[in-house]
C-alpha cells in the first residue's frame, strides 16, 4: 500500500451541480456536527490560545486578569472560531480551499459565556477561470454569534474556492517548490529567538494620540510549521468540518457522506478530507506537495499580532484576510503590521487601520490583510471598552 497514491472523490463542475447549489442560496444550515467548543471555560480558552501560540496573560492568568477592567479571564476575539467556523456542504466531489474572510467583533467573550452560532449559505460566484485548476466556483457564507444574554458577539463573512481535484493535480502549480524547506541549524536558532522576542503590551495602555501613521508593529513569528502545531490547533477547537471522530463514530459519518473521507494507502484507514492539514497523502490528492496550515489558523495569528500590540484597553473592531499562498509544513511566516490610517470613526471610536502581511522564507506574502483597532484616548479620557463591557 505504501507506494499507492491516496484517492479522493473527484467530480467536475456541471450545469446540474450549478442548479443544485443555486437552489440552496440563502439556506441556514445545521451547525451541530461542526460545533467544537460551546462554553468559554478556562480550559477551553487555555487550549485554544496554546494551540495558536498566544501567551497573553489576559487569556490565561487569573490573577493578572482579575486586575484588568474585565475582572476575569476573557477569550481572545478569535476564540469564536474554536466554537464554530465552517460547514461542509454541496459541490460533491470538488476540493475546497478557504480563500478569505471578514469579521467584525461586537462584544467580549467572558469566562463562562455560551456561544451560539448561525451559518447561512449566502450565494456563490462562477464558474470562473482558475490558474490552479482551470475553473472554480466561490462560495460565500455568513455567520453570526450570540452569547447567552442574546447579545451579538460577532459577524463573520467567509468565502471558499471550489475546484475539481483532478484538474488541480494535472496543473501541478506548486510541484517545483523545495519542500520540506532545507533549513540550516543557525537559521533555525535565529528564528527561535525571533519567536521568543514577541512583545505583549498588556496593562500599559497604547493611547491613540501616541500612534503615528507608518508605525510598525513588532512581528509575531510562527514556524517552522510542524505536525504538533497542527495537532495543538485542532485540540484547541480548530476547524474540522465536521468534527474529527474515531472508529465507529467516524465510520458512520463516512458511510452517510462518502465524499467526506478517503482511504490512506499507507495505513488502510479512512481519513477525513480535512487531513490535508496533517497528512501528506491527502495533500497530494488535492494537488499539493505537502500538508499545510488551516486558513483560519493563520488569521488567528494575525489577530494575535493585534492584541499583543494594542494592550488590554484596545479593541479589535474588524479584521480582513486573504489567503494567497499555502503555508506548508517546514515553512516560517513573519506576521507584520504597519499603521496605515488614524481617525475617529462614526461610532466615536479612536481608530487606527493596520495593514498586515504574513511573509514566508521565500519572500511571499501569503496572507495580505488589514484590520481596524480602537484605542483609548488620553485627551478624551475614554476607552473603547467603556461601551462594550457588560
Amino acid at each position: 500500500m505504501a507506494d499507492k497514491a491516496a484517492k479522493m472523490t473527484e467530480a467536475a463542475i456541471t450545469p446540474e451541480m450549478i442548479a443544485e447549489m443555486r437552489a440552496k442560496e440563502g439556506l441556514k444550515v445545521r451547525t451541530e456536527t461542526s460545533t467544537h467548543n460551546e462554553y468559554a471555560t478556562r480550559l477551553a480558552i487555555l487550549k485554544f490560545v496554546e494551540g495558536i501560540g498566544d501567551v497573553n496573560p489576559l487569556w490565561t492568568d487569573e490573577g493578572y486578569a482579575a486586575k484588568t477592567r474585565y475582572g476575569s479571564i476573557v477569550a481572545p476575539p478569535s476564540f469564536l472560531w474554536s466554537c464554530f467556523s465552517h460547514v461542509q456542504m454541496g459541490w460533491k466531489g470538488l476540493g475546497g480551499f478557504h480563500s478569505g474572510c471578514d469579521i467584525e467583533f461586537c462584544r467580549p467573550i467572558y469566562l463562562g459565556d455560551k456561544i451560539t452560532p448561525e451559518c447561512v449559505f449566502s450565494y456563490f460566484e462562477g464558474p470562473k477561470s482558475s490558474e490552479f485548476a482551470e475553473e472554480m466556483v466561490i462560495d460565500h457564507w455568513d455567520n453570526k454569534y450570540w452569547n447567552q444574554r442574546g447579545e451579538l458577539v460577532a459577524k463573520y463573512h467567509w468565502w471558499i474556492i471550489r475546484v475539481a481535484r483532478s484538474k488541480a493535480k494535472g496543473k501541478g502549480k506548486y510541484s517545483k517548490l523545495e519542500l520540506p524547506h532545507p533549513w540550516k541549524e543557525e537559521e533555525l536558532k535565529k528564528i527561535e529567538e525571533e519567536v521568543l522576542a514577541e512583545e505583549v503590551r498588556g496593562s500599559t495602555p497604547r493611547y491613540w494620540e501616541d500612534v503615528q501613521v507608518g508605525d510598525e508593529l513588532r512581528p509575531v513569528v510562527k514556524g517552522p510549521l510542524g505536525l504538533t502545531d497542527e495537532v495543538a490547533y485542532f485540540i484547541g477547537g480548530a476547524t474540522p468540518i465536521p468534527r474529527l471522530m474515531a472508529h465507529g463514530a467516524a465510520l458512520r459519518q463516512y458511510r452517510a457522506h462518502p465524499a467526506w473521507s478517503f482511504r490512506d494507502p499507507n495505513t488502510g484507514a479512512l481519513e477525513p478530507i480535512f487531513a490535508v492539514h496533517y497528512n501528506n497523502q491527502a495533500a497530494n490528492a488535492m494537488g499539493l506537495p505537502l500538508a499545510y496550515d488551516v486558513g483560519l489558523q493563520r488569521h488567528c495569528w494575525g489577530i494575535h499580532l493585534l492584541t499583543n500590540w494594542m494592550g488590554d484597553e484596545g479593541w479589535v473592531k474588524k479584521s480582513h484576510t486573504e489567503y494567497r499562498r499555502f503555508n506548508y509544513f517546514s515553512d516560517v511566516v513573519w506576521i507584520k503590521g504597519t499603521v496605515a490610517k488614524k481617525y475617529i470613526d462614526e461610532d466615536g471610536d479612536y481608530c487606527v487601520d493596520i495593514d498586515r502581511h504574513a511573509v514566508n522564507q521565500r519572500g511571499e506574502d501569503i496572507m495580505p490583510s488589514s484590520a481596524t483597532v480602537a484605542l483609548p484616548s488620553r485627551e478624551k479620557g475614554s476607552s473603547p471598552l467603556d461601551k462594550r463591557l457588560r
